[in-house]
């Protein structure tokens, strides 16, 4: 069961914002108004989300509908919507939703379409995911993260996830080639098994470097080649396993 632990902030933000409109409005606009959780979202859609430049209506409508505190621990419920990476477990965090917006954002996602996950995490990127394409296939390395995100999916009802305990590295090739492809560590370089398991027009979207990092998007071209556009300077969590074995072949 959810507790929703901001309830009493929140209440008393309905009601002044119900008292300023006066009354009227749908069922469903009243039921928004006394729900502090959906109004929380909605607040972040708006705030975070869409006046910082996220515009695609695909994922602002993923944004406002997968319930992201669902997906950390019960003590950070209180700011599950806030502009802000939350922790999660075993050293692990909840990417900023700007971050998990934008990063959908760039993909370009169409429904139809496979998106592989590298770094599962809570499970929230996935979900998010899930809302606007067919088929999502993401893999965590930490077992205990993949297994609680696994839980959290199914119970949502989000059956188009598959997940997979292991290394991200070498990519899930039983189901390649992808569409889109999404890292959620930062590798030092672009590891080439995911370059290798993107289509043609592929995109991948990945945090690349140790200290200093940047967000790439990279688009496989026709002859295999692809260009690289840095998105934003970003601090992801190191992406471990084989990563952190094979030196850069930039």
């Amino acid at each position: 069961m959810v507790r929703y632990l901001f309830v009493p902030t929140l209440v008393l933000l309905v009601t002044a914002g119900a008292a300023c409109r006066g009354g009227g409005g749908t069922a469903e606009q009243e039921e928004i108004r006394q729900d502090p959780v959906t109004l929380a979202r909605q607040r972040m859609v708006e705030e975070q989300l869409r006046r910082r430049g996220i515009e695609d209506p695909a994922v602002l409508r993923a944004m406002g509908t997968v319930p992201r505190h669902e997906f950390v621990p019960e003590s950070q419920q209180p700011l599950a919507y806030t502009d802000q990476a939350l922790p999660i477990r075993h050293g692990q965090t909840i990417s900023q939703p700007y971050i998990v917006a934008l990063m959908t954002q760039v993909l370009e996602l169409e429904p139809g379409e496979s998106v592989l996950e590298i770094g599962t995490g809570s499970g929230y990127q996935a979900a998010v995911l899930a809302e606007i394409t067919d088929q999502v296939y993401t893999i965590e390395i930490l077992e205990p993260l993949a297994e609680n995100a696994r839980e959290t999916l199914q119970r949502l009802g989000y059956e188009n996830v598959h997940c997979r305990i292991g290394d991200g590295y070498r990519g899930w090739p039983e189901h390649a080639p992808f569409d889109a492809i999404i890292v959620t560590a930062a590798p030092d370089h672009i590891p080439q098994p995911l370059v290798d398991q993107l289509k043609v027009d592929g995109r991948m979207v990945i945090p690349v470097g140790s200290y200093y990092q940047e967000l790439i998007l990279l688009r496989k071209g026709a002859d295999g080649n692809l260009t690289r556009q840095g998105v934003i300077p970003v601090r992801f969590v190191p992406m471990t396993g084989e990563a952190e074995t094979i030196p850069p072949v930039e």
